[in-house]
């Protein structure tokens, strides 16, 4: 994989990271979409840190779009959730990294992801798991992209979540117009009953506060527009 530009990029040291993922340049593209809002969610929102991958209290995130992880990867790498050398042997026959992530070999990542639609019943699932236990603090951040949204589990989710308050949820959704049949008023309408926040999401100061903007009696959701895909 290798660098693009983007109107706002992120350090050099996370662009020079990417560059040691190889053999899944298939889904660059979807890679690249997420970096500016994974780098910002975990250098400035998530209250988390490789030293807290279990404490209770964190905030979790969620990559529901799992199937291009790569930055993902760079990210954590970044963090220090993995050593850096990990990202030399993406999907090898003894690495930890493979083309979807799996929360049993990666440090810090929560679900095994990859078939879309799934994870933001899993983030309110874990949501729902969190306040039963009296886990007032942590939040809930999952990653989707547009076109995920076409899979009918998540319009369960997002009416479940809406209709009962689920207030620690946030949802991202990464739009490069790639979805199939897109939504009368933009994407934040088919989020009733929850907050949202639409912002450039290449811009980091932008993305950081969409995500800040939940008011902590509903749900909430962050529409990052990207650059349209191919």
């Amino acid at each position: 994989m290798h660098p693009i530009d983007m109107a706002a990029p992120t350090t050099t040291r996370i662009s020079e990271l990417l560059t040691r993922l190889t053999g899944d340049e298939k889904h660059a593209p979807s890679a690249y979409s997420t970096l500016d809002v994974l780098w910002v969610l975990y250098d400035r929102v998530l209250r988390t840190a490789p030293d807290r991958v279990d404490d209770p209290d964190r905030d979790r995130f969620l990559l529901s779009k799992g199937h291009g992880p790569a930055a993902y990867y760079a990210v954590l790498a970044a963090k220090g959730f993995i050593p850096e050398e990990w990202l030399d042997d993406l999907a090898g026959p003894d690495s930890r990294l493979g083309h979807h992530p799996d929360r049993l070999l990666v440090p810090g990542v929560e679900i095994g992801s990859g078939s879309l639609g799934h994870g933001l019943g899993l983030g309110v699932g874990t949501a729902l798991g969190l306040r039963a236990q009296g886990l007032t603090d942590a939040r809930v951040y999952v990653l989707t992209g547009d076109a995920e949204l076409d899979e009918g589990a998540n319009h369960e989710a997002i009416a479940y979540a809406g209709a009962t308050g689920l207030a620690s949820l946030t949802a991202i959704v990464i739009d490069n117009q790639s979805s199939t049949h897109g939504w009368p008023g933009g994407i934040a309408r088919r989020f009733h009953g929850w907050t949202s926040s639409t912002v450039d999401g290449r811009d980091h100061d932008a993305i950081e506060r969409g995500l800040r903007a939940h008011t902590g009696t509903a749900p909430h959701v962050v529409v990052a527009v990207v650059e349209k895909k191919g």
